[in-house]
């Protein structure tokens, strides 16, 4: 997930990214000129290292910038050959999301993304999502070790901003 907050460490961490990995391109404070230089530099990164590159932008936004998919809560689901993210805080949105490749659960720990914020935590985690798994991606306060403790759980993918910042 990418945040203006990340300043000159995006490009450090788009080098560090696993193949295979994808990126939520965010940015959303810079104005659409800015944001939008912003974004060729980092498709230019993720095309050369094969990363997954999708876009916190309308679809048709999305498909303009040639990005690979699609964040958001759009109603539209027939997004292909784009895929489809969305972000879900509670049970009522992770339904709401159950069309979407990826579903972005969060915050499963504290965040600065949203201070204050109550955190589900493992436990209230796995409680909210019952048996689904599937598409199922932990944001909030994620670091590697929080990873690791959240396959416990059946969850193997997560994302992160401050987490893959080495302070």
């Amino acid at each position: 997930m990418t945040d203006e907050r990340m300043g000159d460490a995006l490009w450090i961490v788009l080098e560090r990214l696993p193949r295979g990995a994808g990126i939520v391109f965010r940015h959303y404070a810079l104005p659409q000129g800015e944001r939008r230089a912003v974004y060729e530099r980092v498709r230019a990164v993720a095309r050369r290292r094969r990363l997954t590159l999708i876009l916190a932008a309308p679809p048709a936004q999305a498909a303009a910038w040639k990005a690979d998919g699609v964040h958001g809560r759009s109603p539209q689901r027939a997004l292909r050959p784009l895929i489809r993210s969305a972000p879900a805080h509670d049970r009522r949105e992770l339904r709401s999301a159950r069309h979407a490749d990826l579903r972005l659960v969060s915050p499963v720990f504290p965040t600065r993304s949203h201070p204050g914020a109550p955190a589900l935590g493992p436990v209230r985690l796995g409680l909210m999502l019952g048996s689904e798994r599937g598409g199922i991606v932990a944001l909030g306060g994620m670091t590697h070790r929080r990873a690791q403790a959240l396959r416990n759980f059946g969850i193997g993918r997560w994302a992160a901003i401050d987490g893959l910042i080495r302070t």
